[in-house]
């Protein structure tokens, strides 16, 4: 595959959550992966699809940065005796998140060479720097994401998970005792307000990813801080019945906040006839275009689009548009992209700027650090 000139910052993959529920290690190639799993019989494939991630093929793809989550599904969301990243209390999900972060931090220590944490805007622009200077391979920066903010059990305890380099939250996933989610309506709760007091005062970023719309509509009118979606597509591009859609009021006040989306190029969350088990080649990269240019559109400009692919994250390579068979093929979007009439400057936009201006931002003016 020719080398891209384009830098790619994805922004959400669930690395942790496959590690520890499947035993996947993304330091080897999506192949060998793809191998091992087919010859000792993992169940990985049937439950989550074929892996498209590994480390070479972010080197392939100039894969620079990506957010990397916290996430622990609830219990009564369960898909299977194989999901381990389960809680039904607070205190079992504060358990799953933190042994998560372990994770993170064990691995990171044990490849520096491969992924490398990065907890500061400062750390942000230096490595993406490090990425545009001469040739590779490069460590692949990773960046805290907590998805559901169940494991936060006191307010207090923000400022500790600053330490840690989380960034950014998001209060929902399925329903939440902060507000409602995918599939399990309902607004911000007293206690869901309370949380984006706190997390402002701690210039967390705010995820409305997952978020429903009553409860996303009240956080981008309240909601003090950076406000993106890392990971959801347009309603009126999807056309399925479900919150987990951005509808068009909440994309235009993402929009007004000077916010950021990420598009999933999962076949399901692109086109409305698409079902897991369809041939994948049904679906074009073209889609994903037409979802980038339906935000740039409403924009008017392409500085609130992005990609967030949650490769990995519940799907795998039989269910993402025919041209992508790892996160290597993912630079491919540009020539569709192109055709729209869309600069190598847009592009390179789309690919990572957009968010390396809301990561790299630097703090606030008296900010200090677990302050």
């Amino acid at each position: 595959m020719a080398s891209t000139p384009w830098l790619l910052f994805d922004a959400h993959q669930d690395l942790a959550w496959n590690a520890l529920t499947f035993g996947r290690e993304y330091t080897r190639s999506a192949y060998e992966t793809r191998r091992i799993e087919h010859e000792t019989g993992s169940i990985a494939p049937q439950v989550n699809g074929d892996t498209l991630l590994g480390w070479p093929e972010y080197q392939q793809g100039r894969v620079a940065l990506a957010l990397a989550t916290l996430f622990a599904a609830p219990a009564r969301r369960r898909s299977g005796d194989w999901e381990t990243q389960v809680y039904a209390t607070p205190e079992e999900a504060a358990r799953v998140y933190r042994g998560q972060l372990a994770h993170y931090q064990r691995w990171t220590a044990a490849h520096p060479d491969h992924w490398r944490l990065l907890r500061t805007p400062e750390e942000v622009q230096a490595h993406w720097r490090r990425w545009t200077q001469g040739e590779g391979p490069h460590p692949v920066g990773l960046l805290l994401l907590m998805e559901g903010a169940e494991g936060i059990q006191d307010f207090d305890e923000l400022p500790w998970w600053r330490e840690q380099g989380l960034r950014i939250i998001g209060p929902a996933w399925a329903g939440t005792r902060f507000c409602g989610g995918t599939g399990e309506p309902g607004p911000l709760t007293p206690e869901g307000r309370a949380l984006l007091r706190a997390m402002a005062e701690q210039d967390f970023i705010l995820d409305l990813s997952h978020m429903d719309e009553a409860a996303a509509l009240e956080a981008l009118d309240t909601y003090d801080g950076a406000i993106v979606a890392t990971h959801a597509n347009p309603q009126s591009m999807v056309r399925r019945p479900s919150n987990r859609f951005l509808s068009d009021p909440v994309i235009r006040k993402l929009i007004e906040r000077d916010g950021v989306i990420g598009i999933i190029p999962y076949n399901r969350f692109l086109v409305p006839d698409w079902e897991p088990g369809m041939p994948k080649d049904r679906v074009s990269l073209d889609v994903v275009a037409q979802h980038i240019d339906a935000i740039a559109q409403m924009a008017g400009n392409v500085r609130h689009v992005a990609l967030g692919t949650d490769f990995d994250g519940g799907f795998g390579v039989q269910s993402v548009p025919a041209e992508i068979d790892t996160i290597a093929d993912l630079p491919r979007l540009a020539e569709f992209l192109e055709r729209r009439g869309y600069t190598e400057d847009d592009i390179r936009h789309i690919f990572g700027e957009n968010w390396l201006r809301i990561f790299g931002q630097p703090e606030p003016a008296g900010q200090e650090e677990g302050a």
